[in-house]
């Protein structure tokens, strides 16, 4: 009798263990699953990848979706990491940075039935969604804080690429500038690389000794660089795409938050909600959330200064100031 109750009991465990197994793979097969192939740079970049990884990871922790990446360095070209994305079945693939244009538009026209996201570009498919931001929206405050606030008359900004989409930045923080300061110069650099930090830290201490006293990088890794060389120095700098107070805690002034984690958490609502991308081509600014400040730190605004920079939000928001791109 003992032997028949222990098959008896042993039998119900491996049923359960059965309906277990079932239950679970039923389960993740019916989760959203988003697949990333980063920017050139990758994770580390401590700006651009990172954001956008932040913004899955909350969207798994608060939603439920599944999500995978790629990095270029480990699969040697964007195609690649592409195609093994879309052979895991992820209901939606996100491209990140315009450098990736080319070959996501061929990967999209050769799977019409896979959902496709690019960021920093766009791409006219149907099966594309482009997410754009107005980065000049948010490098104008900055240029209006460094306008401001320089003691020299002379700021700096540094590029990763010279590409139509850091000419934003750039022009941005140039119109912020002269709306506080007419009397200011600002000299501008394009590095050609977004990953190297010792070449931004040189192009940094070329600045400084032309006399800049506020920097402002778009140039990822590169920028990482020009932060460090300006705390070293002891010359003001601003944080770009995340809050980057951390890289120079005596020096960093602000950051111009590119708010690429709302972004992915908004395109994995709209999928998780719906099951498929229902927004059209999105552009987010100011108004959005899509863009701007983090606290500002290590100077202090008079209360003159901040109304200045209030106002100047208001007027962008409300369109009485257009921001150049």
């Amino acid at each position: 009798m003992k032997h028949w109750t222990l098959v008896l009991f042993l039998s119900l465990i491996i049923v359960l263990a059965g309906c277990s197994e079932q239950n679970t793979t039923s389960t993740i097969d019916d989760k959203v699953k988003i697949g990333i192939m980063l920017s050139d740079v990758g994770l580390g970049d401590q700006s651009f990848s990172d954001s956008a990884f932040y913004g899955l990871e909350r969207a798994r922790d608060e939603l439920g979706i599944l999500f995978d990446y790629r990095e270029l360095a480990d699969v040697g070209d964007y195609q690649t990491g592409l195609k093994q994305l879309i052979e895991q079945g992820n209901d939606l693939i996100i491209g990140l940075g315009y450098m990736i244009e080319e070959d996501l538009t061929r990967i999209a026209k050769e799977y019409p039935d896979q959902q496709f996201v690019i960021v920093d570009s766009v791409i006219d498919l149907p099966n594309v969604t482009s997410v754009n931001f107005k980065e000049q929206e948010g490098s104008f405050l900055i240029g209006a804080i460094a306008g401001m606030k320089t003691e020299s008359d002379i700021v700096g900004f540094v590029g990763g690429e010279d590409t139509p989409l850091i000419r934003k930045f750039l022009n941005g923080y140039k119109q912020g500038v002269a709306a506080t300061n007419p009397d200011a110069k600002v000299l501008d650099r394009f590095a050609g690389d977004f990953g190297d930090d010792k070449l931004g830290e040189q192009i940094a201490a070329e600045l400084i000794e032309q006399g800049a006293d506020y920097i402002y990088p778009s140039a990822g890794f590169t920028g990482v660089g020009v932060i460090k060389q300006a705390q070293k120095e002891g010359i003001y700098s601003f944080g770009v795409d995340s809050d980057q107070y951390y890289l120079g805690e005596d020096t960093v002034v602000t950051s111009m938050m590119k708010n690429i984690d709302v972004a992915m958490y908004t395109l994995a609502t709209d999928l998780v909600n719906n099951g498929k991308l229902t927004s059209d081509n999105l552009e987010l600014g100011l108004s959005d959330d899509g863009v701007g400040l983090a606290p500002i730190r290590v100077i202090s605004l008079s209360s003159e200064e901040e109304n200045q920079i209030n106002k100047l939000t208001d007027d962008i928001n409300s369109n009485a100031i257009t921001v150049n791109e």
